[in-house]
């Protein structure tokens, strides 16, 4: 077992940000990370051979990301370990937990086991996509946003040559525009907000936004819309795809104009021939370990902080999406803060981030105003609409489930439907089941409650930790 000053999971931004706080206030670190390389899924690293320019065409931030990364690979102080899977955690009386983790390809036949016994955790372990089902949704071709963004960073490769982009919020628009740097053809980027709502969401008080904010967000906008002026790209508002066609794939997708809570405005369908579509609805924080440290959770389901990023776990801080959602500037001010305050840094320190944290936190919810999901889109799923993809379960097996048995609770539910029972452990279908169904829930919130998944060999249990 071995003890450590601040021990960081995740090196998304959030992370990275959090060890070199940590380490800049004389904390011994250590950062682990699931991935081959640290980045997360923002700093995705572009394929081996790219040149220079086409490696960072899809990129933002990558000087800070290459600043933190040599800062943090070159510093005795710091140990990075990658291919690290935390398996478990154990909670202590007082104190954050000891960690577990294996190291190695998940795959692999000799991973190491270690031990981790730090005296600060923090939890930076990012966000999954959330997609709302539709009729074909799980059809081959049909793929979130998140997945052909990474498609196009990590491989260079577009999921289809002819492409729609929908769903709702900002990260519509360089998806597209990744789909455009690798060669597809992008039919169109459809956004379910409507113009009204997208406007009374960001524009009021513009007083309140720092204008180098506002300048830097202004010209990344610009920089969209050039690309998909250049390439003739529809964009169309307050509308939504409610339902994809086609046999082994897809082949077209049937896109409606939508009401202010998403309700679809019969007689509005229309046809658009594709080869693949993505869909991305926001994002959802992964809280698994956050929820096996003990931590508790806000009502949105992220992980319930303090201006000083801590938990309700004392010496276990958290930064990030997993805090809610509110895209890289956030995350980088939370992961400082958070690396901050884990290594008893400066009290005049920690309240500029907490002032900084507290910027990006107000132009996050701009964001939640002007994209948030309405209760309207449940009216588009019918009874034979797939809702768990892992066991096939239907809306009406669902809706059935809940009529035969009278239940308010998910727990019930789950098990006389087996919605969430699947490989995945509801992180797909969760937040959507949970929408699909009337009325109060006795555990509302439930679906979040998952169990750390990795695949453990019971011998790599067994062997003696290397330290």
């Amino acid at each position: 077992m071995r003890s450590v000053d601040v021990l960081v999971i995740g090196a998304g931004p959030a992370g990275l940000a959090a060890a070199h706080a940590a380490r800049q206030a004389g904390a011994r670190v250590v950062l682990l990370d699931a991935s081959a390389v640290v980045g997360g899924q923002f700093w995705r690293h572009p394929p081996a051979g790219s040149s220079a320019a086409d490696s960072l065409a899809l990129q933002h931030k990558w000087d800070r990301f290459t600043a933190l990364r040599a800062a943090l690979t070159e510093d005795p102080g710091c140990e990075v370990v990658t291919g690290a899977q935390v398996w478990a955690v154990d909670r202590r009386d007082a104190g954050p937990p000891v960690v577990h983790a294996l190291i190695g390809p998940a795959d692999g036949a000799d991973r190491r086991r270690r031990v981790f016994e730090p005296r600060a955790l923090v939890l930076a372990t990012g966000a999954h996509e959330r997609t709302l089902p539709f009729p074909g949704w799980d059809l081959p071709g049909v793929c979130t946003a998140g997945a052909a963004q990474a498609m196009a960073k990590g491989e260079g490769v577009a999921v289809g040559r002819r492409v729609l982009v929908a769903g709702t919020g900002p990260f519509l628009l360089p998806v597209a525009a990744g789909l455009i740097h690798v060669g597809a053809t992008v039919a169109g980027v459809v956004e379910a907000s409507s113009r009204r709502r997208i406007a009374r969401g960001w524009l009021p008080r513009p007083h309140q936004v720092r204008p180098k904010d506002l300048l830097a967000k202004s010209a990344e906008l610009g920089g969209y819309v050039r690309t998909l002026a250049a390439h003739r790209v529809p964009y169309r508002t307050g509308a939504a795809v409610v339902a994809a066609h086609g046999e082994d794939r897809v082949t077209a997708v049937t896109v409606a104009r939508i009401a202010e809570d998403w309700t679809p405005v019969p007689g509005t369908g229309r046809r658009i021939e594709v080869d693949a579509v993505c869909v991305g609805h926001g994002f959802v924080p992964r809280t698994e370990l956050a929820i096996s440290a003990g931590c508790a959770l806000a009502a949105d389901g992220s992980v319930r902080v303090d201006d000083g990023q801590r938990t309700s776990v004392p010496g276990v801080y958290a930064a990030g999406e997993i805090t809610g959602i509110g895209g890289a500037d956030l995350a980088l001010a939370e992961g400082e803060a958070a690396g901050q305050a884990a290594a008893g840094g400066a009290t005049a320190g920690r309240a500029a981030g907490a002032a900084e944290v507290a910027r990006h936190r107000a132009f996050a919810a701009r964001m939640h105003r002007a994209h948030g999901i309405r209760p309207g889109w449940t009216s588009w799923v019918g009874d034979s609409t797939v809702v768990c993809r892992c066991e096939e379960v239907t809306a009406g097996q669902v809706r059935a489930a809940l009529a035969e048995t009278g239940t308010c609770g998910l727990r019930s539910l789950k098990l006389s439907s087996r919605a969430g029972l699947g490989m995945c452990q509801g992180r797909t279908c969760g937040r959507n089941v949970e929408d699909l169904l009337p009325g109060p829930l006795l555990d509302a919130g439930r679906m979040a409650n998952r169990p750390i998944v990795v695949p453990v060999r019971l011998g790599e249990i067994a062997t003696t930790p290397t330290e």
